[in-house]
Parts: C-alpha cells; structure tokens; sequence
C-alpha cells in the first residue's frame, strides 16, 4: 500500500539561494555534509534536468544504505520543484517505490521548503518513512545554516 510522509519547513536563506544550493547538491551536498555522503556522482545527463541519472554514495555513518541511483522525473526551474525516484540501492529493497519531491517558495522573509516522500514498502517488516524524514529535515536545516554563513 503506497504511503507519503510530507515535510514543511522555513529557513532563512531566499528561496533563489536555497534553490540554488539544491540544484547543485552534486557538488555540494559531499562538501557541506561529509559525515552523510561520500560522493555525488552523475551517470546520465547533467544531473539536473529530467532524465538524469545520479549516484549517491553514502558514508558507513548512515544507515541501511551504501549507495543510491536517482533519477529526476521533473525539474521545473520556474516554480522551483524537483522530484526523483530511486531506481538503485539498498533502498529498492526496503520500498518497492520510493519517489521525493521537493518545492522551494517564498513565504513572506522566509523560505518554505516544502518535501514529500511517496512510499510503497516492500513488506510489513520495512519501517514507516521516519528515519529518512528526520533526516531530510536535519539537511535541510543544515543546509541553511551553512548558506547563511556563505
């Protein structure tokens, strides 16, 4: 049975930086957060329009995974939305879909950072979405933290 798990949150950095700093997560994200990813690798494409193959590498401080591929499924410069699917890793054997979206938008001095997870676990044993969501939250604080002093 398919399931989502949604995140909203405001940050302080604008929405064209964050933004920003998201579509470059490639090269960021193994800079930024190096206790998390080991390296961003792109197989297909460049990484940022629809189509687009990533490998995530992982470091051994993460749980449950080693590495992810990722594929874009929509990349809307305009309205500041992106959303991938893992199509690789030891993800694909905790969730038989495991798409995210993300949508970056203004909201008054702040930033709302708005992610949603669609899930379908591939058995009853596999845990609800929990740990990636504390996760996705913990990065995107982060994340805005490190822009405010960039």
């Amino acid at each position: 049975m398919a399931a989502k798990s949604v995140l909203e949150l405001e940050v302080k950095s604008t929405p064209e930086k964050f933004w920003g700093a998201i579509r470059d997560s490639s090269e960021l994200f193994p800079k930024v957060f190096p206790e998390q990813y080991k390296s961003i690798e792109v197989i297909e494409g460049d990484g940022k329009s629809v189509g687009s193959v990533r490998l995530v590498k992982y470091t051994e401080g993460m749980p449950m995974v080693t590495f992810a591929k990722e594929k874009i499924e929509v990349a809307d410069e305009e309205n500041k939305l992106v959303s991938y699917s893992v199509i690789g890793g030891e993800i694909i054997n905790f969730y038989k879909n495991f798409k995210a979206t993300l949508k970056i938008s203004p909201k008054g001095d702040t930033t709302l950072v708005n992610w949603t997870l669609e899930y379908e676990k591939a058995s009853e044993e596999v845990p609800e979405a929990d740990l990636i969501k504390e996760t996705a939250s913990k990065t995107f604080n982060d994340l805005d933290a490190y822009l405010l002093k960039n």
